[in-house]
């Protein structure tokens, strides 16, 4: 009974298919009248011509119902042929896995057979494929009791994937299960009982930790007489599994059923005690004596046994929460899912969320895995999320994205904004439901308070500073927070409340921070911070605001994030510590790589290193690329690479962070720029392309500024501010009639061109300066629109479905933007002149994956074109493009972090 998209079976809507087996087709649908996601299960058409069959059926499915078990997958009911079930979200089991991974597994799966077993239930088909593990590291046993009722003839085929099978043996038995997991009485067609499942729960544990099937043969049959004969060497599994362990599989894999692990109960029992305290069990339950052709004689050494009883604490403490010993501090390590921008871990400690640019993707998201899992599992509606901090209940995750602070439960769902924030760096949640954040990098942005439901944020912080990554201490009515570049206030770590009453330096390094409590909840703990690429701990009193001891080391070779002086590390209320290495590109800041394409996405060349690199502006002549790049030390400088030679040229060499560059049109000689100077925060520069001279100053403003373009006629200098409201405005700045001359002083005032109350970015005059494109999120996402210059008086849209980064084609016959979906985007426009000029745009026209550099889309270019529209120099994501394809460092973690500071 095959099934379509839109049919109905009963009260049920198939979605799409999911699988096929010898069951029968299994399909995701819709329970209309319940409004949830189930499986159908729609069985064989043999089953229906069957009254006995279907009469059993109906038995066992009412059976099943009655399991009510977290690790068995539910029955929901039996409509028409079909089995409604549980629709289970996840991957199926596979090895091998760690140690402790795999056991905990393991344990989930002896609860939920010894659920069924306490029934009078059965399941004779356990293998990996029934065993499903969630997001939330959660196992899931399904298909318990349908091999009773199969019936699928054949003795060929593969036996690892070889759907659940019924071959009949003799007249007295059948054999059921699938051949690779079937116990030996299964396979010789005797009648079975529950010590079935125990031997098929060791040939399954044997695979979680080897990784290989312990039997395979070319045919089902071939297979089905290695289950009744081959040794099973219990060499195979790692040297490092534990004597208890060993024993107990010893004890599963017995072919004499009599002497075989009577009862799951006991696995279970076995498992839970090792993971609770390893060096407390070393035998396994029950009689010793060795299972035929499978006891191995081969002990584990002592000392290799008492190592990984320590390792095993990591498992203890994020399985059962119970707290590390005093005298270990437990570490290992989690590979991220692409490239790493900012992470955190949960209050709890049991989830780390990241913002990452998975390799082959282009998007920055947010990712999430339980500390117990495998895997990361991407969130949906989190696109261009960065900066994730979360509730103080481990419930939601808030992080900043589009221009917004949003948040997001972290069982899934979809996102809600909280309030603006138009370029966010860094946030944190009190228990009386307050969310203080840094709304900006800029230097006239103070740190704000909102609800976590959602408002108007209101300003905490009062003087003219660049604030960043804001983080509540225990009390909820202090924080810390780090100032950086051009401030009112020393730069460093500040202490200050909610209530403004207090404020002040309680370090000077330069580094975003965290709060560490100790472990006794006394309310004493650690400022984790960095210094000179450490990671350092200070003993501090969180009520007092000030040091109660001596700075030490907690790791070395850590870069913070060049540009923000992000601090890669986290630390959960119990004590895990995760941070990164990262290497010179830092995180949030990333690595990325200068490349040059043709229209096509065809990579023509990659333009210099990787590294902390974004920004890139292609000179009149196109033989250079004025870019920013990150340094040592924090801030960032213009560098010149030619295209030609190949050779590379820093052009701003002073103490402060200078970005955006832009040459003068036609000559390039000159290159705007923004620089943070003292007393002159994000102002606007000229310096000669050459290097010679003085840097001058063009604009200085108490605003923040972004440059966006030099015209191409010279005449304007378009500038993107932003306005006391924390909203970006679309400014020009008139230049004189020739790109060769600055003009005048008097002629330089600047002329605002959009002020609407929404974020207006990005602009871009055509070639003739007659219109003026530019990015606006007035719709409540950002979109591309067109406006005539200076007029501003007919709003034209571009972008259809999200749009930002537009750039003109140097005949104005074409506009290029960035879409939502990361693909540069290119659209015709017919403009005429005259009295009453027209405007009419095309329909977009994606042309490639652009693999954008996400971490500063907010507000900058992140690429330009030539002229001719015919090759693209773009800022890419470094893990995405590297031709070595090398994946990026591991976090570490570390559990009981501080516990050598306690000796």
């Amino acid at each position: 009974m095959s099934l379509q998209a839109g049919d109905t079976l009963g009260a049920y809507e198939i979605l799409a298919p999911i699988g096929a087996g010898g069951m029968g087709e299994v399909y995701r649908a819709r329970d209309v009248k319940l409004k949830r996601d189930v499986a159908l299960k729609v069985l064989p058409d043999a089953f229906a011509r069957d009254p006995e069959r279907m009469a059993r059926f109906q038995r066992e499915a009412e059976v099943l119902a009655s399991l009510n078990h977290p690790n068995i997958a539910a029955i929901y009911g039996v409509e028409e042929r079909a089995l409604v079930m549980e629709l289970v979200e996840g991957e199926a089991l596979e090895g091998p896995l760690p140690l402790e991974t795999a056991l905990h597994y393991a344990k989930q799966i002896a609860e939920a057979l010894e659920a069924a077993h306490e029934k009078g239930i059965t399941h004779r088909d356990l293998k990996p494929a029934n065993i499903m593990i969630t997001p939330a590291g959660v196992v899931k046993v399904l298909d318990f009791g349908l091999a009773a009722v199969a019936q699928v003839p054949g003795s060929g085929g593969d036996a690892m994937s070889s759907p659940t099978l019924t071959i009949h043996a003799t007249q007295a038995g059948m054999i059921m299960g699938t051949a690779a997991y079937m116990s030996p009485e299964q396979a010789s067609g005797k009648p079975v009982d529950k010590r079935s499942d125990i031997w098929s729960f060791g040939v399954v544990l044997w695979e979680m930790l080897t990784g290989q099937r312990l039997f395979e043969g070319e045919t089902i049959s071939h297979t089905l007489a290695h289950v009744l004969t081959a040794a099973i060497d219990l060499n195979r599994i790692p040297v490092t599994t534990p004597p208890a362990i060993r024993e107990l599989l010893a004890r599963c894999l017995d072919r004499d059923v009599r002497t075989r692990l009577q009862a799951i109960g006991e696995a279970r029992v076995t498992i839970q005690r090792w993971l609770a305290n390893p060096s407390a069990v070393t035998e396994a339950p029950g009689p010793q004596s060795a299972p035929s052709e499978a006891r191995s004689t081969s002990r584990l050494p002592w000392a290799v046994a008492a190592l990984f009883a320590v390792l095993a604490g990591v498992v203890t403490f994020l399985y059962f929460r119970k707290p590390a010993p005093a005298e270990h501090t437990l570490g290992y390590t989690i590979a991220p899912p692409g490239s790493v921008h900012s992470f955190a871990v949960s209050p709890d400690g049991r989830l780390v969320v990241m913002a990452a640019i998975a390799a082959g993707n282009g998007k920055r998201q947010l990712w999430l895995r339980p500390m117990d899992a495998l895997q990361w599992q991407p969130m949906p509606s989190t696109d261009d999320a960065r900066y994730p901090f979360w509730s103080p209940d481990s419930r939601y995750i808030a992080f900043f994205a589009e221009g917004k602070l949003r948040k997001v439960a972290a069982s899934g769902g979809p996102s809600q904004p909280v309030c603006d924030a138009v370029d966010g760096r860094g946030g944190s949640w009190n228990r009386d439901g307050v969310i203080v954040f840094s709304p900006s990098a800029s230097p006239d942005a103070n740190i704000q308070r909102v609800p976590a439901a959602g408002g108007v944020p209101s300003d905490v912080t009062k003087t003219r500073t660049r604030y960043l990554f804001p983080v509540f201490l225990p009390d909820g009515r202090h924080f810390l927070y780090e100032t950086a570049g051009v401030s009112q206030e020393p730069n460093g770590i500040h202490f200050a409340s909610l209530d403004g009453k207090e404020n002040r330096r309680v370090l000077a390094d330069v580094s975003s921070a965290v709060f560490a409590p100790a472990s006794g909840g006394d309310g004493a703990g650690h400022l984790l911070f960095f210094r000179e690429n450490n990671l350092m701990a200070l003993p501090f009193d969180p009520v007092k605001g000030q040091a109660s001891g001596d700075v030490f080391p907690v790791a070395e070779a850590v870069s913070l994030a060049n540009g923000n002086n992000y601090a890669p590390m986290t630390v959960s209320g119990n004590g895990v510590l995760l941070y990164w290495t990262g290497g010179t590109g830092g995180i949030g800041g990333g690595t990325y790589q200068l490349v040059l394409y043709d229209r096509g996405g065809k990579v023509l060349e990659p333009v210099g290193p990787l590294g902390n690199v974004l920004q890139p502006s292609i000179s009149p002549d196109e033989k250079m690329i004025a870019f920013s790049r990150a340094g040592a030390g924090g801030n960032r400088d213009i560098w010149l690479h030619d295209l030609v030679r190949g050779n590379e040229r820093r052009l701003t060499t002073d103490v402060s962070t200078n970005v955006v560059p832009f040459w003068s049109p036609q000559t390039g000689d000159r290159i705007v720029f923004v620089s943070s100077r003292v007393g002159h925060p994000n102002d606007l520069y000229l310096r000669a392309s050459s290097g010679a001279g003085q840097d001058q100053s063009l604009l200085s403003t108490p605003n923040g500024k972004i440059v966006d373009q030099w015209s191409r006629d010279g005449r304007f200098i378009v500038y993107t501010e932003n306005d006391p409201k924390n909203k970006w405005d679309l400014w020009y700045l008139p230049m004189g009639d020739s790109s060769t001359s600055s003009g005048s002083a008097a002629d330089r005032k600047p002329v605002p061109f959009l002020h609407s109350g929404f974020n207006e970015l990005q602009g871009q005059l055509s070639p003739d300066s007659r219109w003026m494109a530019y990015m606006s999120d007035v719709s409540g996402q950002r979109e591309v629109y067109v406006q005539p210059f200076p007029s501003a008086d007919n709003e034209i849209r571009i972008s259809t479905a999200g749009g930002e980064q537009p750039r003109w084609r140097g005949d104005g016959k074409e506009l290029f933007y960035l879409g939502a979906d990361g693909k540069i985007t290119s659209v015709a426009i017919t403009a005429s002149a005259g009295p009453k000029p027209s405007f009419n745009a095309g329909a977009p026209a994606p042309l490639f994956d652009a693999h954008i550099a996400s971490g500063n889309t907010n507000s900058y270019f992140n690429y330009d074109v030539t002229a001719d529209g015919r090759r693209f120099v773009i800022a890419t994501n470094g893990a995405t493009t590297s031709p070595t394809g090398a994946a990026p460092p591991p976090l570490i973690v570390r559990v009981n972090w501080n516990a050598a500071s306690k000796k």
